[in-house]
């Protein structure tokens, strides 16, 4: 799918809590993972922004949660940019258990560009903006 960034991976028993499913806080980190795949995927990794004096820091995080998903269960991943702002940006996120095609949790992250030496929010430059394709709600998987 185009514009859209795609993380695999097989839930490991040390993402299980007391209850005996993925812990909900794996989820936060499982966003940042599938977000920082995507952008280097569009060609700005980590280090290209830091090199720039330029990071995302993160605003709120929202989760809804529909099933459990437990230890050895492949679960994709899949992230895109819902828009842009002047100095912000909305990601979303479904959490998909291929197997079976359900859908375990859907989420959105506001990020705010900013400086690195000040820490105050910046205009997301233009070459930022046209790395990413907004996908519009009624494309979104």
């Amino acid at each position: 799918m185009k514009g859209f960034g795609t993380t695999t991976l097989v839930v490991p028993e040390s993402a299980i809590d007391v209850n005996g499913h993925v812990n909900n806080v794996q989820y936060v980190q499982w966003m940042q993972d599938a977000a920082m795949n995507h952008s280097a995927s569009l060609g700005w990794a980590t280090e290209r922004f830091l090199s720039l004096g330029k990071t995302w820091i993160i605003r709120s995080h929202s989760i809804e949660y529909y099933h459990s998903a437990y230890a050895g269960q492949t679960i994709e991943v899949l992230t895109w940019v819902a828009h842009f702002q002047k100095i912000r940006s909305l990601r979303k996120y479904k959490f998909i258990r291929p197997e079976d095609g359900v859908v375990l949790a859907k989420a959105e992250t506001l990020f705010i560009f900013c400086d690195l030496k000040t820490g105050r929010p910046i205009t997301i430059p233009p070459e930022v903006q046209e790395a990413y394709p907004i996908i519009d709600p009624a494309d979104e998987p």
